[in-house]
């Protein structure tokens, strides 16, 4: 996965970086690691607005945390009303563009105005702190509007990706019991009407605990109203007040419930505090992203996604950044989407994930080289472990060989980033998210908890609580403390499998389910697809394991190809042998499929688990709520039968 070569940052950049050079970085992860209480205490004094101070900076009874104990925050107030007495007033807070080219470049002062006027709309509807919303809507502005109204009063919200079927909608909103539900007619996505109002009302049969239904006109589609539940957003806010007062809430007050499972299954709600929360995904801003006032920053994720929330909403506007947002798919109305936009826009931050990478990579260089992208600084990775491949394609041709790249480790229930490295001080090594950052004190264990030796492959654990960390799962208390702490007591164990090299450098090797044991050979998935997409021919690649009644599994690959003229036969052959060479014998594939596409999430995830299914069973049963094109399952699983 990774390699041994390392990239240093350049000493421009070190030059202007928030953390300058590894003593810089020593220094800072020295302090928070000996007086943890002490280091985030004054981080929060210095960076965050309280009503009230805390009492004690952190109480840990484990599992469970509490930070900044009896300190009063507003998240809401932090993002927008701190920034209206200072130059920030009226900077850009959201610059957003539509998939069919419509803009709205949104200042803080007006992004005051906005969310001032929802939050007085939903104390019209008699919501208060402590209730609950769900909020389910396209990617426009609107949607941090009403995650900030919502903080702003307290009211916990849980946003809802807007790819996620009726029956996933309804699972959500019968485990929060929420009382709102915000969302819009519908969104543009490929050119074409992604209809939301009508899975609400699929939804909505089952869960009396809704009383209201907020409906933000975006497309202008017909939709159904019911009368006494239903409400326009527009004729709501034309009749309310435009200053609303932000609430103290307490630092452990919960802020979001975000759900990370499919409808298979009882959702699981991760619950994420006021204050500490908040504090951590500010303070990675700066460090990760070494984010100043002149930055344009753009993050690609959705917003239904832990990296929306942290990295489109809450850290960018609490540090006062111009945060960009797009509503559409990359690829429309051509590959150079994304690209035309960072020309556009000046993007000077670019964040975005290794499955966008390897599509990019698989369209050809003539898109992103068609476009200036000089204003570019800083490039970073999220979701998945990247490739070496892709981070070189990434370095040379998007950074151009100057922008430092992040690859960044972290998860829903974490919060904010946990390994990355900090672009000015650490040096990169393609494949590795390198260092842990100040405060984070990550361990590869065996299942026993002991320590495994450098360069060997283990289960990565976190042994100290963070201020951004899971509180619990909502109303699962037991869920929480079983999933996380129970199986090496007193360390948060993340799911994932990693090594550490001699120079204390993390390679994360994906989810631990996705590690096959061939002929007692235990395979990481991800170490399979990094050799693969190193073969000059590929362009992305997906592995599983299929059930073999000799070698217990068998290795199967989806592989897409970049642009060119294969004979797929002989390339199949190549590749095994290929595999057979860079990781051993007895890692070669026993089944190569070449596939146009790979099944994807909207937020840019191969979906495994669907492959899985279709190399085992033929079928797909499970959830397909949150894929991009349901055609790609078909035809691969036609493509089985027919083989």
């Amino acid at each position: 996965m990774a390699e041994e070569r390392t990239y240093p940052p350049s000493p421009e950049f070190v030059k202007h970086a928030h953390v300058k050079g590894m003593e810089g970085y020593r220094a800072l992860y020295k302090r928070a690691e000996e007086h943890p209480g002490e280091f985030w205490s004054e981080l929060a004094d210095k960076e965050l607005f309280w009503f009230e101070k805390w009492s004690k900076p952190f109480e840990w009874n484990p599992p469970f945390v509490k930070w900044f104990v009896g300190g009063k925050t507003n998240v809401s107030y932090n993002c927008i009303d701190r920034h209206l007495t200072t130059a920030r007033k009226n900077k850009v807070a959201i610059l957003w563009e539509g998939e069919p080219g419509d803009q709205r470049m949104i200042s803080y002062q007006e992004l005051h105005r906005l969310v001032s006027r929802f939050a007085n709309v939903l104390k019209s509807r008699g919501l208060k702190a402590g209730d609950r919303a769900i909020i389910y809507m396209p990617m426009i502005p609107e949607l941090p509007v009403a995650m900030l109204a919502c903080t702003r009063l307290g009211i916990i919200h849980s946003v809802v990706f807007g790819g996620f079927s009726a029956e996933a909608l309804k699972a959500r909103i019968q485990d929060l019991e929420a009382q709102v539900v915000i969302t819009a007619d519908g969104g543009w996505r490929r050119g074409k009407e992604v209809r939301l109002k009508p899975a609400v009302d699929d939804a909505l049969a089952d869960c009396p605990t809704v009383l209201d239904v907020i409906v933000y006109r975006r497309t202008g589609g017909a939709v159904e109203m019911k009368p006494g539940r239903d409400r326009w957003w527009h004729d709501l806010d034309e009749k309310t007040a435009e200053t609303c007062d932000a609430e103290p809430m307490d630092s452990e007050a919960p802020l979001y419930v975000l759900y990370t499972s499919g409808t298979t299954g009882k959702p699981k709600g991760i619950v994420h505090s006021s204050g500490g929360y908040l504090l951590q995904a500010h303070m990675t801003m700066k460090w990760v992203f070494d984010l100043h006032e002149e930055d344009t920053y753009w993050c690609t994720a959705d917003i239904g996604w832990v990296t929306g929330h942290s990295y489109i909403v809450y850290g960018p506007l609490s540090v006062g950044a111009t945060t960009v947002m797009y509503e559409g798919a990359p690829d429309c109305p051509q590959p150079d989407r994304f690209w035309r936009l960072i020309e556009k826009y000046r993007v000077s931050i670019f964040y975005t994930s290794p499955t966008a990478i390897r599509a990019f990579v698989r369209q050809g260089d003539q898109w992103p080289n068609a476009h200036d992208l000089s204003s570019l600084r800083l490039l970073g990775s999220v979701g998945e472990p990247i490739n070496p491949a892709a981070w070189e394609w990434y370095h040379k041709t998007i950074g151009k060989e100057r922008c430092p790249i992040v690859d960044t480790w972290w998860q829903t229930e974490t919060g904010a980033i946990m390994i990355s490295p900090l672009p000015g001080a650490v040096p990169t090594k393609p494949g590795s998210a390198t260092l842990p950052l100040p405060g984070v004190l990550p361990d590869v264990v065996d299942l026993n908890g002991k320590p495994v030796e450098l360069n060997h492959e283990g289960f990565l654990i976190i042994r100290r609580p963070w201020p951004s960390m899971l509180r619990t799962i909502w109303r699962d208390p037991k869920r929480y403390e079983e999933q996380y702490w129970k199986r090496i007591p007193g360390n948060y164990l993340t799911g994932d499998a990693a090594r550490c090299d001699s120079d204390g450098y993390f390679c994360i090797l994906g989810r631990v389910d996705d590690v096959m044991n061939v002929s007692g050979h235990r395979l990481s998935t991800m170490e399979l697809e990094s050799a693969l997409v190193r073969h000059p021919a590929v362009a992305e690649a997906a592995v599983v394991g299929k059930p073999h009644e000799i070698t217990g599994q068998s290795v199967a690959c989806f592989v897409t190809l970049k642009q060119g003229n294969w004979d797929h036969e002989q390339l199949a052959q190549d590749l095994r042998q290929w595999v057979a060479h860079e990781i051993g014998a007895f890692a070669k594939p026993e089944q190569i499929r070449f596939t146009d596409a790979l099944p994807k999430t909207r937020s840019g995830k191969i979906m495994r688990r669907l492959l899985r299914e279709i190399v085992t069973s033929n079928t797909v049963a499970g959830d397909v709520t949150t894929l991009e094109d349901l055609s790609v399952v078909t035809r691969l699983a036609a493509q089985t039968e027919e083989e």
